[in-house]
């Protein structure tokens, strides 16, 4: 958990945000708690996130993947999708979060992958289907992101959460 790898991005993405100074790496991570749940973006782009995380070190007391480490890694995914959809001018806020689970996992890595079902000007939805090391539906989940300007109209930036 919490070692360094490289998520691949389109070559546009890449030289869109490395004009502006931004290390897409640090930007599109699943953050501390992603990182302290061993969450794993692999792949990113609008059309499709995918990242994995361990089952052990999630789970719930009965040692079953805990539904709030599933939703962790959904948002985590589908944020990422709305904020390449957005570009380097829109930050990506979740105000939407439905998780459906569909069965336990109880070892090894469960893979998300995210995918558009709306991609608009002010909101992005992504499903993400949450599967086992079998290929097993685990939970479906959907994410709408409202997708806020960077500068609030007086020239400043906006952070994530203000």
């Amino acid at each position: 958990m919490g070692e360094q790898h490289h998520v691949k991005f389109p070559q546009e993405v890449i030289d869109e945000y490395s004009a502006l100074g931004v290390d897409l790496v640090a930007m599109f991570s699943a953050g501390h708690l992603g990182t302290r749940m061993g969450v794993q973006i692999i792949e990113a782009s609008t059309d499709r996130v995918v990242g994995t995380m361990p089952v052990e070190g999630n789970t719930q007391p009965y040692g079953l993947l805990h539904g709030g480490a599933s939703a962790v890694l959904a948002e985590t995914l589908g944020s990422v999708g709305a904020m390449l959809h957005g570009g380097s001018s829109k930050i990506a806020v979740g105000v939407d979060l439905n998780c459906t689970h569909h069965r336990a996992a109880a070892s090894g890595l469960v893979t998300g992958v995210a995918t558009p079902l709306h991609r608009g000007r002010s909101t992005a939805t992504y499903e993400i289907a949450i599967s086992d090391e079998d290929g097993k539906r685990v939970c479906s989940a959907r994410l709408t992101c409202m997708l806020r300007d960077v500068n609030n109209g007086d020239g400043q930036q906006v952070r994530a959460g203000h």
